[in-house]
């Protein structure tokens, strides 16, 4: 048979030529990630359009690209991971010359806040493409401090991170694949899927292994982190994840079936429920994917294959569900029709209005709203977050400005004019009036002044003015207020230094105060009085520390001032107000992952546990949601484990509230995973978790029926084992009672035997 050729560059070439082409010259020019799919020739590769070349942008959309696709994908499978040696990673050092200082690292940093943007992976790989894209999230800490080492680099370590960033390209592609692709398709190419996995993670595991963390001046918390990335890697390379056989099967059996009434309902229904085509909205983006793959040419049979598996999937849903094949009888899509609008990725909607976000803020439980949606709910007086129903700490709403970035992004690559956010919520400075302006200058001379009684009466006024509007703290600011604040936090007056901390509190509400307050040198300042300070003073310090700590960079600078024993030690000693608020610090410091194993050596754990048992303060929630945080990091955990946490964390899942519940359930899926599990699953076994766990399978949060369920699966995995190891243990001593009873016999049987001495002459 002869070789089929492929179009390249305007050229007709074999599959053998291509495969000989340096594989960074291939590049993709997709109109969607759903094209990167080919017909018989398994998942491609579709780069950003910041990858594609001017040859690929100016050439015409035909099966070209998809051509282009499997060869990429064939050259990935086929070519071997790059050498390791110093004398390679010179070679390819020498090859890159044209990237500038420093760029390497910036696309890791990219490539990852890329693939963390990518979620939602409905299909029967779900599991292996959320393992791939958590740990390469994990990078982050090391990427982000890779920044700050000394240029130039050591050939062979910029060796490496080219390496890491090829492994995190194709990566990324793969998980693209995840939420884009077919989902039939995925299934019938399982062997092909399989393999892509176990390159990447070969490519990443051998990428990390080539990384020195000295040349790069990686810090111990953040090495420790990503050699468990490391070996993490290294174990699922070593290993082989089994695809679902049993969704295979009941593919081939409805394909193999002469006619749909031939087809048992039963297996139809486990296909619609395993490849999540329930609704309308599911199989008309399969139809769709299905129709981009078939408009570049010849289908190909598998495409032909998929076709029919999706009409006999659709008709039985229809079936099942009459009102549904009606809209869908409306609203199916033709596959010649390529003006359709492409659907928007879940993440990019607004939870409140499902719209496309144009100004994303989050919360202070980490969820992401359009500003306006969330302004009007929380100005309706309510205090919860909309989607898991949380009681919001505070109200403060930080500007998601990688999502808004990832959004734009989207609609430039799918032709659709990027949204704008409203006038009223642009950067635009807050301007006051000259009398306003006038009015803080005069109270700013007070308080440079070296009468005692000035200063505090000029510091209550500044803190009364910040606390009212807006265009205060703007004037105050703007008037050089901060800088002489700063430096009367050392005062030994209670009343000047509690003004002057509430001040800096009230100030820092407004966004360019907050870096005002940074730069001037006022964390060591804030810490003196959250350490020193009446309780009152020490109160604010830490609600300031808080609203300062929004600005994700400034969490690395408030966790190396020494905050954070501080902190702990108002949460422990404080008053009721003082501890809510170190709380919250605590919380959005412990965000960052370079302060968890400083919360944990400050003792953190031990105090949180024994708030949770002390049901009067009314600190429960605040400390689960730390705990929760701090179970992801090793010292977390070891110290949760070590305080013998398990009663009482079943405790909370039997009486707690909705969200304390998910938070001490989140915490035991970490806790029983690991080399403590088969202790920790015992423990809670005795305890009565099964029944609780259960139920909250049944009637909790979201997240709280995703960590119930998790930490049932490896409940039952451990009952399972402990009843094989009992059966195991039973039999053998058994055994071991047989062989005593049969041993026990034969020397009674050997004392009736006459001796020597008896036999006669």
């Amino acid at each position: 048979m002869a070789e089929r050729s492929y179009t390249w560059r305007g050229r007709s070439l074999s599959l053998s030529r291509l495969l000989q082409i340096p594989f960074p010259t291939l590049r993709l020019h997709a109109r969607s990630p759903a094209t990167v799919l080919r017909a018989g020739q398994g998942p491609g590769l579709s780069p950003s359009c910041a990858a594609m070349d001017e040859e690929a942008k100016a050439g015409p959309k035909s099966d070209t690209n998809a051509n282009v696709a499997a060869a990429v994908e064939a050259a990935a499978a086929a070519a071997p991971l790059p050498p390791s040696s110093s004398e390679a990673a010179e070679r390819e050092a020498k090859a890159e010359g044209a990237e500038e200082e420093g760029e390497v690292v910036e696309r890791l940093v990219e490539l990852v806040g890329e693939i963390a943007a990518i979620s939602d992976f409905r299909n029967s790989y779900r599991r292996q493409f959320c393992n791939l894209s958590r740990r390469i999230r994990l990078l982050v800490p090391m990427l982000e401090e890779a920044k700050e080492a000394p240029t130039p680099l050591p050939a062979a370590s910029e060796a490496a991170l080219r390496r890491l960033r090829d492994a995190l390209h194709g990566a990324g592609e793969l998980l693209r694949l995840g939420i884009s692709g077919s989902k039939i398709f995925l299934v019938l190419e399982r062997e092909k899927i399989m393999k892509s996995f176990q390159d990447i993670t070969a490519r990443l595991e051998q990428a990390l292994a080539g990384i020195s963390f000295d040349e790069l001046n990686i810090s111990d918390e953040v090495r420790e982190q990503v050699e468990l990335v490391h070996a993490q890697f290294k174990r699922a390379k070593e290993r082989s994840d089994s695809s679902d056989d049993d969704l295979f099967n009941d593919l081939m059996s409805v394909y193999n079936s002469s006619s749909s009434a031939n087809v048992d309902p039963d297996i139809l229904r486990r296909l619609s429920e395993k490849l999540q085509l329930v609704t309308i909205h599911d199989l008309n983006q399969e139809s769709l994917t299905l129709h981009e793959m078939a408009s570049g040419g010849d289908p190909g049979p598998i495409v032909e294959k998929m076709s029919m598996l999706l009409k006999r999937i659709k008709d039985f849903v229809q079936t099942q569900d009459p009102e549904m094949g009606a809209q869908a009888s409306t609203t199916d899509i033709s596959p010649k029709d390529n003006s359709t609008c492409p659907v928007i990725p879940d993440d990019f909607r607004c939870p409140i209005s499902l719209d496309l976000m144009k100004d994303p803020v989050i919360v202070a439980t980490g969820q992401t709203y359009e500003r306006g949606c969330i302004e009007r709910w929380l100005e309706a007086g309510h205090d919860t977050c909309p989607k898991t129903q949380q009681k919001l700490p505070n109200k403060s709403l930080t500007p998601n400005y990688v999502l808004r970035s990832l959004i734009t992004q989207w609609c430039e690559a799918n032709g659709i004019e990027p949204p704008k956010r409203s006038a009223q919520h642009s950067n635009a400075p807050v301007s006051c009036t000259a009398a306003e302006h006038n009015n803080a200058v005069e109270l700013l001379q007070k308080l440079s002044s070296q009468n005692l009684e000035d200063q505090r009466s000029a510091a209550g006024m500044l803190r009364q003015l910040a606390k009212r509007s807006a265009e205060n703290r703007a004037c105050i600011g703007d008037a050089g207020a901060i800088p002489i604040l700063v430096s009367l936090l050392s005062t030994t007056d209670v009343s000047t230094q509690e003004h002057v901390v509430t001040a800096l509190l009230n100030l820092s509400i407004y966004e360019e105060n907050k870096a005002r307050i940074i730069t001037s040198g006022a964390v060591p300042g804030i810490v003196h009085v959250l350490k020193r300070g009446s309780m009152e003073a020490r109160e604010n310090s830490a609600a300031t520390l808080f609203s300062l700590s929004i600005v994700d960079e400034n969490k690395v600078t408030i966790g190396a001032s020494g905050a954070i024993p501080a902190l702990v030690q108002l949460l422990s000693n404080g008053s009721q107000r003082g501890k809510k608020d170190a709380a919250t610090a605590l919380f959005n410091l412990c965000i960052y992952q370079g302060n968890k194993g400083k919360a944990v050596r400050a003792g953190l754990v031990p105090i949180l546990l024994e708030l949770l048992t002390e049901t009067e303060s009314g600190m429960v929630d605040e400390a689960l949601a730390i705990l929760a945080i701090l179970s992801g990091h090793p010292e977390g955990k070891a110290a949760i484990g070590a305080a013998s946490a398990i009663p009482v964390l079943v405790g909370v899942i039997r009486n707690g509230s909705a969200r304390s519940k998910e938070n001490a359930a989140a915490v035991m899926v970490h806790l029983c995973n690991g080399e403590q599990q088969q202790q920790h699953l015992a423990e809670a076994q005795e305890q009565g978790i099964v029944a609780l766990l259960e139920e909250l399978a049944e009637s909790g949060t979201d997240r709280g029926k995703r960590k119930a369920i998790q930490l049932l699966e490896r409940m039952n995995r451990f009952l399972k084992q402990q009843s094989q190891a009992q059966a195991q243990a039973e039999a053998m001593a058994q055994a071991q009672a047989q062989a005593l009873v049969q041993a026990q016999g034969q020397a009674d049987m050997r004392s009736l035997l006459p001796t020597s001495s008896h036999i006669p002459d």
